[in-house]
């Protein structure tokens, strides 16, 4: 177990230093993340996991520092491309420390899947044979999986439903799987396909759909932070970051760039650990608008001590078996780093992530603005674009910021006047 994730300096470190310094941190060899080192993946492992392998995309790998959720330091690998975001994460953890870090909950790994029912006469009457029917359902579903029932999950319950829609009203089975440390794709796809000839033959009609919902609004988790006032620059940016985030409640249009700010930190870290970023952002935007209007995932509220108290709940699935997280060695070194043990462990990791990095973007839109700190970062990118190299990336994006003008024509000129010097 790492000893403290708050790792001072390690952006001043080479990269295989900083690999070193992050393995013995949780007391491992380096030889434990060596396979996040160039790609993480040979194009013979590349080749098996997808169809039509050309090549592979590469993305920097970061480790967020200062986190601790539930009392446990953790140092979390985040998978991005974009500047700030690893940056203002470790920020937010290191200011929540005061205050015993990151909280988290989950409930039970319940996936969904749903059966779609047509040309069924009486769908109430259905709705009830089906029910009364329902161990006989359950029992069929987990001896497709013997092995998930052997470790504690399988089959929980049923529930129908009528949904009123544009062509036809449809009748809808939903099958509930405690999937365990899987994400449960392929669990509750296969248990679904299995019992739907006999679903429809109860309810006298036939199948069509027979697939597991991204709404994954059984398998929740939250987090919260606690920060001090004096931590995020005093009451008034407090007030002004409760203020800013309920317009991204009350706001659909503020509301889809408040929650990437969240998924900035939730997709990095599901990608570093080679899981389904796709399920998980479906997931996470479709119950944003549960109640019929998208809105703001997190909750931003002051204490009667005036600490900023944020909140985040949505679902999260996500897995340590099965998929990339498995054959995936770069995503193997990564789950490794957060010493989770368990699904849930990793979902309440990449929700405190989300959470901190979510406030990182308010605070910085209460008080300097967002720009700052993200130009800042970015301009060495815009360095590189513009063909620096070596020691001129750092003196080229020092430059760009100190002359306020972050951009590609103006990296070229002072690159063109550098090197004539």
């Amino acid at each position: 177990m790492a000893t403290t994730s708050r790792l001072s300096g390690l952006r001043n470190l080479s990269i295989e230093e900083r690999r070193s310094a992050v393995a013995e941190a949780i007391g491992a060899s380096a030889d434990l993340l060596a396979p996040l080192s160039g790609s993480g993946l040979a194009d013979d492992q590349a080749d098996r996991m997808i169809e039509n392998v050309i090549g592979q995309i590469g993305i920097p790998v970061g480790v967020a520092t200062n986190v601790i959720v539930n009392g446990r330091e953790v140092l979390v690998p985040m998978a991005t491309e974009e500047p700030s975001v690893v940056a203002a994460a470790s920020n937010i953890a290191r200011m929540s420390r005061a205050r015993g870090g990151i909280t988290t909950t989950s409930t039970a790994p319940i996936m969904q899947a749903q059966i779609q029912l047509l040309d069924v006469a009486d769908p109430h009457g259905a709705r009830a044979r089906i029910l009364e029917r329902r161990d006989e359902v359950l029992a069929l579903a987990d001896a497709q999986d013997p092995k998930l029932v052997e470790f504690g999950g399988g089959a929980r319950d049923l529930t129908v439903r009528t949904v009123h829609g544009l062509l036809d009203d449809h009748l809808i089975v939903h099958l509930l799987v405690d999937v365990r440390d899987a994400m449960g794709a392929n669990a509750v796809n296969t248990m679904a396909e299995a019992i739907a000839p006999l679903l429809a033959e109860i309810a006298g009609g036939r199948s069509l759909l027979r697939i597991l919902t991204n709404l994954a609004d059984l398998r929740l988790t939250r987090a919260r932070i606690v920060i001090g006032a004096d931590e995020l620059g005093g009451a008034r940016v407090v007030d002004d970051m409760i203020t800013g985030a309920a317009l991204a409640y009350d706001d659909p249009y503020r509301a889809a760039t408040h929650n990437k700010g969240i998924m900035n930190g939730i997709s990095a870290v599901v990608l570093a650990t080679g899981n389904d970023t796709r399920a998980v952002e479906a997931g996470a935007h479709s119950y944003a608008a549960r109640d019929g209007q998208y809105r703001a995932l997190s909750r931003f509220e002051k204490n009667a001590d005036g600490d900023l108290v944020a909140t985040l709940e949505l679902p999260m699935a996500v897995g340590l078996v099965g998929g990339a997280t498995k054959s995936h060695p770069a995503a193997r070194a990564a789950v490794a780093l957060t010493e989770v043990t368990t699904a849930n462990e990793l979902a309440q990791i990449v929700v405190a992530v989300g959470l901190a990095q979510n406030v990182a973007a308010v605070r910085a839109l209460a008080a300097e603005g967002i720009q700052r700190g993200h130009m800042g970062l970015h301009a060495r990118n815009v360095a590189v674009a513009a063909g620096a190299t070596g020691a001129e990336v750092d003196q080229i994006a020092a430059a760009l910021v100190a002359g306020g003008a972050v951009r590609a024509d103006v990296a070229e000129t002072l690159l063109a006047e550098h090197r004539k010097r």
